[in-house]
């Protein structure tokens, strides 16, 4: 199982210094493209989608949220965003999973 993260590119670039491939989305057709991508690879398990990119596309995403039950979809905050968790917490309450 792998992770796919889908966001503005300072996003990608972090996740990418881990190994965690993934797409840059400036716009709605960006984040379609990515998103569709990222699911058409069965290998990914979690797909990872910053906030703002998934509002772009919040039909598409919502469809998964609330009727797929793999690959498992995580919303983050942009880069830049004021959230009062970080991330590495909201990714574990996401998945359940200590990182």
């Amino acid at each position: 199982m792998k992770y796919f993260v889908i966001g503005d590119e300072d996003t990608v670039l972090g996740f990418s210094l881990v190994g965690v491939e993934g797409i840059s989305a400036m716009s709605a057709d960006d984040a379609t493209a990515a998103f569709k991508n990222a699911l058409e690879n069965k290998e990914n398990g979690i797909i990872i989608i910053t906030d703002k990119v998934a509002d772009m596309i919040r039909d598409l995403v919502d469809q998964y949220l609330f009727s797929e039950t793999f690959p498992l979809i995580v919303e983050i905050p942009a880069s830049g965003g004021k959230y009062k968790k970080d991330l590495r917490n909201l990714v574990n309450e996401a998945i359940g999973v200590s990182l």
